[in-house]
């Protein structure tokens, strides 16, 4: 299948997608080295308690600046995960919409669950109006060309609220497919539940993804944000 380049054509406010071009590109190599002890074996790294990373996240920082210009100066990072496609780990993900945030340990709340563990992190899906109230950025350190399994998205899929599993081929057909073409040092911002999806890559290249969960506010019960 062939994709067009629709970078240009989406916006956050009115898509919940939008790209930032070279938004990273001046400090890609000081994010590298930030992340560089991480184990290159693993498709997906949960990240937390990494001071060099911080800097980039803060509301200041070239990666938190573009969250904040959404969500307002009091917006932090409370989740990230590092994603590593190659060769070996050429997977597909199908059409969903993220419904988990990570927390620091599990207090039972009204509305907070199910609850599951990933990366020996506490997770849960909160009310789905607090997603839609949260940024998601993923920070490219590849290119990803059209050969190299790009993030497709249902513009405008983040205001149809909590889609059922049986409804999602309808959304999809109604709001239509956008490509999110990518080079190393580009960001993407979307709205946190907007619908997703990737095929494997036909031609497998590396293809490394810092993605950040955003959030201006606290939780309820005294439920804490992991954060990053």
């Amino acid at each position: 299948m062939r994709y067009a380049d629709d970078s240009a054509l989406l916006t956050f406010r009115q898509d919940g997608a939008q790209r930032y071009r070279d938004a990273v590109t001046v400090s890609l190599s000081d994010l590298f080295r930030a992340l560089d002890h991480l184990p290159e074996d693993h498709a997906g790294i949960r990240i937390t308690g990494l001071e060099k990373l911080r800097p980039f996240l803060d509301p200041t920082g070239p990666i938190g600046f573009i969250a904040a210009k959404v969500l307002g100066p009091g917006s932090r990072p409370v989740r990230a995960i590092l994603f590593d496609k190659t060769v070996q780990t050429n997977w597909s993900l199908a059409w969903h919409q993220d419904r988990t945030i990570c927390v620091k340990k599990r207090i039972n709340v009204d509305g907070f669950g199910p609850w599951t563990t990933k990366g020996g992190m506490q997770h849960v899906a909160p009310p789905f109006d607090l997603l839609t109230r949260m940024a998601t950025l993923r920070v490219h350190m590849d290119d990803v060309p059209p050969t190299n399994a790009p993030l497709l998205v249902a513009p405008g899929s983040h205001a149809d609220g909590r889609i059922l599993v049986g409804d999602i081929n309808e959304v999809v057909g109604r709001r239509g497919v956008k490509t999110c073409l990518a080079r190393a040092g580009d960001i993407w911002l979307y709205s946190t539940p907007i619908l997703h999806a990737s095929e494997a890559a036909t031609t497998p290249a590396r293809r490394r993804v810092l993605q950040v969960d955003y959030a201006a506010e606290e939780l309820p019960g005294g439920l804490e944000w992991l954060g990053v």
